[in-house]
């Protein structure tokens, strides 16, 4: 089973990915993690995407889709693909290579949140510099204030990447490419599963795990 799992950023992508492997027996497929393991590898996809990188220039798209179907045949076809595809352009030409190979995107999980509420998600995120620990400073506060509970360092801080503009800016992109990807999976008669990602995290994950399982059943 090749899943497809897809929201914006802070949507719970992480957690629930980490849900769906567990259950499902999958293994974890990020492009970004897949990239850096082809580059300290040392492959002849690793180096032709150095190249790019040492040059300051996105890596392009057919490397990048080489790489994963690489990584799904691995997989042997169970796996989950973290974010990816990100763009329509991705994922028709992730279809086209994998028909190739003999194999199909099985499920598209959609989590769907309003932009107010990953704002006030990730705004309100932060982290202990010391042991890498998250807090959040309304649903998740430390047990006294300032302090990480873990090693009890202070001087819990604020990811530059989770200010306020910064966040805004990902949403805009994300809506700008990533969720017209959505579209094309429906468009092209893919089992798209649309989850409300607005709730308590267990409440999430069973909605995912019940479409899931229904999908296989029917199979």
């Amino acid at each position: 089973m090749v899943v497809v799992l897809l929201g914006p950023p802070g949507a719970g992508k992480g957690t629930q990915c980490k849900r769906i492997i567990d259950k499902f027996k999958l293994t974890h497929l990020s492009s970004g993690d897949i990239l850096r393991s082809e580059r300290a590898a040392g492959t002849e996809l690793g180096k032709k995407a150095q190249s790019f990188m040492d040059s300051g220039k996105l890596v392009p798209d057919d490397l990048i889709i080489e790489m994963m179907v690489g990584a799904i045949t691995k997989a042997k076809g169970n796996c989950v693909l973290d974010g990816f595809p990100r763009t329509v352009v991705q994922a028709a030409e992730l279809d086209k290579e994998l028909k190739r190979k003999g194999n199909v995107i099985d499920a598209v999980v959609n989590l769907i949140i309003d932009d107010s509420v990953v704002e006030n998600r990730i705004t309100g995120r932060r982290s202990c510099p010391t042991c890498g620990a998250v807090y959040h400073i309304k649903s998740l506060r430390p047990k006294v204030d300032g302090f990480c509970d873990k090693c009890k360092g202070q001087s819990l801080t604020q990811r530059l990447d989770d200010k306020p503009d910064v966040i805004r800016e990902r949403l805009k992109t994300y809506h700008q490419q990533t969720s017209a990807v959505v579209g094309y999976y429906t468009d092209a008669g893919g089992e798209v599963l649309d989850v409300d990602a607005d709730r308590a995290i267990d409440a999430v994950t069973a909605e995912i795990i019940e479409k899931l399982e229904s999908l296989i059943l029917a199979k």
